[in-house]
């Protein structure tokens, strides 16, 4: 009998996942659908003016951007989107395309980093590649 309270006991104590912490979730990063209807579409806001580097790349087209930082490191399409890679000595520009209004993709949004990973201003970043690219 005192076997069979001692394995109930220990077979119960195992159940306990108090102590277990789940795993992070990845996170989620929405992606513009091309499907969706023009009632679906936030109505844009006030425009803020963009620095001077970036407001030229957003909005861009693939061949305007190659024209002006060179061929990208990475080129690569998911769907109707587009992702553009260029690296200078300096900082990593990404550079994310979509379709428009049934016409060719363009720049809606850039990421920007260091070389080693920290981060650098989207702005400083194009400003740095134009430059490398002038030399």
């Amino acid at each position: 009998m005192k076997k069979l309270i001692l394995i109930t006991a220990l077979a119960l104590g195992a159940c306990g996942g108090e102590g277990v912490i789940p795993p992070p979730r990845a996170g989620y990063v929405p992606v513009p659908s091309a499907r969706a209807t023009p009632s679906a579409r936030p109505t844009p806001g006030p425009a803020t003016p963009l620095p001077g580097g970036l407001a030229a790349v957003q909005g861009a087209t693939a061949p305007r951007l190659i024209a002006r930082f060179g061929k990208p490191q990475l080129d690569m399409s998911e769907g109707t989107a587009r992702k553009l890679q260029f690296a200078g000595p300096i900082c990593v520009l990404d550079t994310y395309l979509y379709p428009q209004s049934r016409g060719e993709p363009v720049v809606t949004h850039v990421d920007a980093r260091q070389r080693d990973g920290r981060p650098i201003d989207e702005a400083s970043c194009v400003a740095a590649l134009s430059g490398a690219r002038a030399r």
